[in-house]
């Protein structure tokens, strides 16, 4: 499967157009890591934990939208964005989202 954020690829043609796909993951602090974070944010530095966490959500997120243009027959996903958003207090949505297509 080709993944990409531009909308075409490179030696490849796009024969077919497949439509809208998307995943998301939810992820929520954890009360140490943000104990943690505080402390931290105190001396500064990378937040490591925060890091790790939404790597993980956006894995995850990329890896329901390849299995939604994998149901519709997709071998290429073009146009790839991601968005966040605050759902609840310490909960946050990474969403990514691109067109399904068929390249030769």
């Amino acid at each position: 499967m080709f993944l990409t954020s531009t909308e075409t690829i490179s030696g490849h043609e796009v024969i077919q157009t497949l439509g809208i796909v998307r995943g998301s993951s939810v992820r929520a602090k954890w009360f140490g890591s943000d104990f943690m974070a505080h402390l931290k944010n105190l001396v500064g530095g990378e937040l490591e934990q925060y890091v790790k966490l939404m790597n993980e959500a956006r894995e995850t997120a990329i890896s329901r939208m390849t299995a939604d243009a994998e149901k519709l027959g997709a071998n290429a996903i073009i146009g790839i964005r991601f968005t966040t958003s605050q759902i609840a207090q310490g909960a946050a949505e990474i969403m990514v989202f691109g067109t399904a297509v068929k390249v030769q």
